[in-house]
């Protein structure tokens, strides 16, 4: 077929015809290359038919020990009694006061668990914080923002047992989203959903 393609010139026509077999090859290559990806493209829309995509989460509150595990994303969408099975579990538990957490926020969590690749439960250190409590917890440390973005539901502080805190900070830097702060000393990794830097 390529053989025909650049045998095909037009004396009366020599200026125009390498122009012609030039675009004609090049169709005949993206044809070439559309027919080699469809049995790939087709196996991956079969695979998901057989197997609706869902996002699942699991979590500890390392200071209620409550836990909860649960499909948080299926069919397109959000799932209301997931999302507040988790926000309960993710309250500020010393005041018990809740507030839904950004649904980003688990997007970046499932995403840097598949990073990772791991399902293990994400070990919470602090999730929502009220305004009362971030203002106490920042009157005793000086690391803590006055306005931070616990007190809006866009950020956690999490471990995952077993995992070095250094490569889920690599792995959560990686990923290019949202702030990640790096606490060493306290064993626990900061994400939110804001502007994506680091510390």
């Amino acid at each position: 077929m390529i053989r025909s393609l650049f045998n095909q010139t037009n004396l009366s026509e020599s200026e125009q015809a390498p122009e012609l077999s030039r675009r004609r090859f090049l169709r005949a290559g993206l044809g070439a290359c559309a027919v080699l990806a469809l049995p790939m493209g087709a196996s991956t829309a079969h695979a998901a038919i057989r197997r609706p995509f869902e996002k699942k989460l699991s979590f500890l509150n390392l200071h209620t020990g409550e836990r909860t595990q649960a499909v948080f994303w299926a069919n397109g969408r959000y799932i209301p009694e997931s999302m507040r099975a988790i926000n309960y579990v993710l309250r500020d538990h010393r005041t018990g006061d809740r507030r839904p957490i950004d649904p980003q926020l688990f997007d970046l969590l499932y995403l840097l668990q598949h990073k990772l690749g791991t399902k293990q439960e994400f070990h919470v250190i602090s999730a929502y914080r009220s305004p009362a409590t971030n203002a106490k917890l920042a009157q005793q440390s000086g690391g803590v923002a006055k306005n931070s973005m616990h007190t809006h539901g866009k950020a956690i502080d999490i471990r995952l047992p077993g995992r070095k805190l250094s490569d889920i900070r690599a792995a959560a830097m990686s990923l290019q989203m949202g702030g990640v702060g790096y606490y060493p000393s306290s064993n626990f990794i900061h994400l939110d959903t804001g502007n994506f830097r680091y510390w």
